[in-house]
């Protein structure tokens, strides 16, 4: 069980959860985000459906063998205050208590269920996504567990090798190949050059990589900071990518995923884009609407200065959770005999 700070502000803190996920990192990190911002009690259930039922998913119901709502299932009374649910697979576990369990227990999913606006009380997308509805809720990044809170105390406590290094501190945020973006060698050479020509201006810099970065896109990133303060993780120990946010002066993240390029905004630093070969139409209504913000510029080919701008950090977490508060409410108001959980 993992249960978030107590926060008397939340009227949902304390109240108990389920987050439903497949286990994919980027999932479990969207759903923990709006759950501790809700300062709910929850804990995490991870959900893999044998190959047949799997491949019904979202559309299919839950497997019989799972025997959800029966005692000793992984899903069984007492059922929690809130259900937060993400990635294809959790959306029959999600549909099949909303049913089971009644209005007395709130259902959220993360990312378009595909499977219609009944699948649950409140669907949150991004901007970029089409779907809309009556309770269908969007916000230009998705959420993340990176609170104005948590920032905040990382950069008062900072690692001392990350409190050693000179500034400008520039945080570079690696992400690689999908099916998406190509991230062709001649992309890698532009990426190299920008690096350096900020390297040149006197800047310290901290690395990361992603699981799907690729070796040459480590080495240009190496090549372009050798001659620099720097910190470079690529995987082993622990990911300093926390303290690496917090400290930044400046933050520079390639295009290819939309969670790296949100948690950059939760900075409140500026932050650089670098988008290479590809693209889809998709991604780009997501950066059209992260440039609308004031958050984003793009990484210039060649750095002259290192430019600083303001904007309101962006925390999605933080504006879904505070709708789901507003929603939950009302929907209390109209139940009889409806109490606050305690």
């Amino acid at each position: 069980m993992n249960a978030s700070p107590a926060l008397d502000a939340r009227p949902l803190a304390g109240a108990s959860a389920w987050i439903i996920t497949d286990g994919k990192a980027g999932m479990v990190v969207q759903a923990r985000g709006v759950a501790d911002a809700l300062g709910l009690d929850y804990v995490e259930k991870e959900v893999r459906p044998k190959a047949f039922w799997g491949a019904l998913s979202p559309w299919g119901p839950v497997g019989p063998s799972e025997r959800l709502g029966q005692p000793g299932s992984a899903f069984a009374p007492p059922w929690p205050d809130v259900v937060i649910a993400t990635g294809r697979a959790s959306v029959p576990y999600v549909r099949a208590i909303r049913r089971k369990a009644g209005p007395r227990t709130y259902t959220i999913v993360l990312q378009d269920p595909k499977t219609g606006a009944n699948t649950a009380d409140l669907i949150w997308v991004p901007e970029h996504d089409k779907r809309r509805g009556a309770n269908v809720i969007t916000t230009p990044t998705a959420p993340h567990s990176f609170s104005q809170s948590r920032l905040a105390a990382l950069r008062a406590t900072p690692p001392a090798d990350i409190a050693a290094l000179p500034g400008p501190r520039v945080t570079v945020v690696l992400g690689g190949k999908n099916g998406v973006y190509k991230f062709t060698d001649a992309d890698d050479n532009r990426f190299q050059a920008s690096l350096a020509s900020l390297a040149g201006l006197g800047a310290s810099f901290m690395i990361t990589s992603s699981r799907r970065t690729h070796q040459r896109l480590i080495a240009a990133a190496e090549a372009a900071t050798r001659n620099a303060s720097r910190i470079l993780w690529t995987g082993e120990g622990d990911n300093p990518y926390p303290d690496f946010l917090a400290s930044a002066d400046a933050v520079i993240v390639t295009a290819d995923s939309v969670n790296m390029c949100g948690e950059a905004c939760a900075t409140g630093k500026p932050v650089y884009i670098f988008t290479p070969s590809g693209g889809s139409a998709k991604f780009s209504r997501f950066h059209s609407a992260l440039s609308a913000t004031g958050a984003v510029k793009p990484l210039p080919e060649s750095f002259k200065a290192l430019v600083s701008w303001d904007y309101s950090p962006l925390d999605a977490a933080e504006s879904i959770a505070a709708e789901i508060e507003r929603r939950y409410a009302r929907r209390s108001r109209m139940l009889p005999g409806f109490s606050r959980p305690t």
